[in-house]
């Protein structure tokens, strides 16, 4: 047997003929750039979400960029964050010349451990940026409540969650401003990169949109420097049907995470993924911990079982951070956890086979 870890194929030829019907007309169209698709999309994610702007934009890094950019993080300022998270989260802080500071994880979400936080702030922090990893939200209540008390702004980085829901809102609801990534491999993917900040404050909104467009106002009337960070149209009419049948995958993947959970959970060498009580995770990953990673992936590999690791080095120890000092040892559970996690195949359309498969697999 040989299992595909993401399935986008299979799911191209779901909805083949609406969204190659969908490029193509914008093919005929010629209106490649913030062609009428682009506000489309945009008013359907709005819908979706209940925030009450969604600004689309070329990336996922590039929505954090624009986050970040809206919320005048400049150099010597610092920003919370984890550092068990894809390098983007950081990444953005630091290339506005701002410092980012880490706060370790909790032990059973993987997600920053709020508890944490305050003894990180300084008069200098501007902003805390909780990373929604492998799809379920951070604790957004203790957080904004620090965020509220010590005057910051919260951005969430939501590449990995959209879809989810904390105390029944959509994350991408929460917060000043959300983001979200549509690579192609995440829950809603398009068919390149892609991305989108949502937020419930008009002028954040507003100052967005002109970011994403070189700080324009009018055309050639420059308010801001900004960025060329518009989502290409095409990608737009592809994101337009898939969201369409969003609701339905989600769901599809909730059932495939809790039969791995059913099938897995009396295998006393695995940690399984858990999910808070306030929360619904949009399942990006479905990631377990577990001893002597390495030969375990290859003996799978063997088996026609892709495995992946998000993520084997937190960002405190990558040699780009070097300058913020920090050292192994620093953040414990970050650091044990990257050695033990390992991502399972995760996608909706993972059959009960395949699944039994892979647990069995997992046994010998």
């Amino acid at each position: 047997m040989r299992i595909d870890f993401t399935n986008l194929q299979y799911q191209h030829q779901l909805y083949k003929d609406e969204i190659e019907d969908a490029i193509l007309k914008v093919a005929r169209n010629c209106n490649f750039i913030m062609g009428n698709e682009v506000e489309e999309l945009e008013r359907n994610l709005e819908r979706f979400t209940s925030a009450k702007h969604a600004i689309s934009c070329s990336s996922g890094t590039d929505a954090l960029l624009l986050a970040l950019m809206a919320l005048d993080i400049k150099e010597g300022d610092e920003v919370i964050t984890t550092p068990f998270t894809f390098i983007a989260t950081a990444e953005t802080i630091a290339f506005l010349g701002a410092k980012p500071v880490f706060v370790d994880i909790d032990e059973r979400t993987y997600n920053i451990d709020a508890s944490k936080i305050k003894k990180k702030i300084t008069s200098k922090t501007k902003a805390i940026i909780p990373v929604s990893l492998y799809g379920q939200p951070c604790d957004m209540d203790e957080i904004m409540q620090i965020a509220s008390k010590h005057n910051l702004r919260v951005i969430i980085d939501g590449a990995q969650s959209f879809g989810s829901t904390y105390n029944g809102i959509k994350d991408s609801a929460l917060g000043d401003i959300s983001t979200t990534s549509f690579f192609p491999a995440k829950p809603l993917g398009c068919y390149g990169d892609g991305g989108a900040v949502f937020t419930n404050n008009e002028e954040l909104a507003s100052k967005m949109r002109s970011l994403r467009i070189h700080g324009q106002t009018k055309r050639y009337h420059h308010r801001y420097i900004g960025l060329g960070a518009r989502l290409d149209t095409i990608q737009a009419a592809v994101l337009n049907v898939k969201l369409k049948h969003y609701e339905k995958d989600l769901a599809l993947r909730q059932d495939v995470a809790s039969k791995y959970t059913d099938t897995l959970k009396n295998n006393k060498n695995i940690i399984l993924p858990s999910v808070d009580k306030k929360s619904t995770s949009a399942w990006a990953q479905y990631s377990i911990r577990v001893k002597d990673r390495d030969e375990l992936q290859e003996r799978l590999k063997n088996e026609g079982i892709p495995t992946a690791v998000h993520y084997p080095i937190p960002l405190h120890l990558q040699e780009c951070f070097e300058y913020l000092g920090y050292k192994k040892g620093d953040f414990p559970i970050s650091e044990n956890i990257s050695q033990e996690i390992m991502s399972l195949p995760m996608n909706p359309y993972l059959r009960d086979d395949e699944i039994k498969f892979i647990a069995n697999s997992l046994s010998l």
